[in-house]
């Protein structure tokens, strides 16, 4: 059974930093392509970021430049560095992985497959 953890979310100024984890175990190969989401109050679900099996990355306009992506396949974890936040990045942040094959910007293009498997999601909240 594919389960997927997410941690490090929290209260941050505006300009901060914050580190997400996502923690995966009963994964069945090494060829998940994997996602962080997130959806704002009062919106719909979108992508941030997507990371294919090979560490390539993704990124939506909006956290290019100031979101980083990786994977640690040797520990089953993904990791998103985000800077310089905005109030606007305020906002339930998921990790998915993806059960069948797909490219990494397919995954982010893709918020509500249902094919991914979800984790529980953590709260960011940037605010002053």
């Amino acid at each position: 059974q594919l389960q997927l953890v997410e941690s490090g979310g929290g209260l941050v100024q505006p300009g901060g930093s914050l580190r997400l984890s996502c923690a995966g175990s009963g994964f069945t190969s090494d060829y998940y392509t994997i996602g962080w989401f997130r959806q704002a109050a009062g919106k719909e679900r979108e992508g941030v970021s997507c990371i294919s099996s090979d560490a390539r990355t993704y990124y939506v306009d909006s956290v290019k430049g100031r979101f980083t992506m990786s994977r640690d396949s040797a520990k089953n974890t993904v990791f998103l560095l985000m800077n310089n936040l905005k109030p606007e990045d305020t906002a339930v942040y998921y990790c998915a992985a993806a059960l069948r094959i797909i490219t990494n910007q397919a995954m982010c293009d893709r918020p509500s497959d249902g094919l991914y498997s979800w984790g529980q999601g953590t709260q960011v909240t940037v605010s002053s």
